[in-house]
């Protein structure tokens, strides 16, 4: 006939060790991504919670939408902030992003 028989191919030699070499690309993206990624990530919150429990009566911070204020007052949850002379706002702690040197409102204004 035309058809020509199908043979199957035998199997390799060392075939436990060809399949982790087909598995190693993939171990060494997830220890780049790790690495490069989530490593960072997790580094830059735990300095964002360190910061956010360090805050004390006032601190000048920048908030998430980029109020600039004066730490009045505290509590577990809350800061109040002063952004304009008898001008208070209450905001979440987790909502302030950046603690600023003392006297950057006073050298803005």
């Amino acid at each position: 006939m035309l058809i020509s028989p199908a043979y199957a191919q035998a199997p390799a030699a060392a075939g436990g060790d060809a399949g982790l070499m087909s598995f190693l690309p993939i171990i060494l993206m997830f220890v780049l991504l790790y690495f490069l990624m989530i490593r960072p990530q997790m580094k830059r919150a735990k300095e964002q919670k360190t910061m956010i429990e360090a805050l004390q009566k006032g601190d000048e911070v920048v908030a998430i939408g980029g109020l600039i204020g004066k730490i009045v007052e505290l509590s577990d949850q809350y800061a109040t902030l002063e952004i304009a002379p008898e001008t208070k706002i209450m905001v979440q702690r987790p909502a302030i992003q950046t603690l600023l040197p003392k006297g950057t409102i006073k050298s803005i204004q």
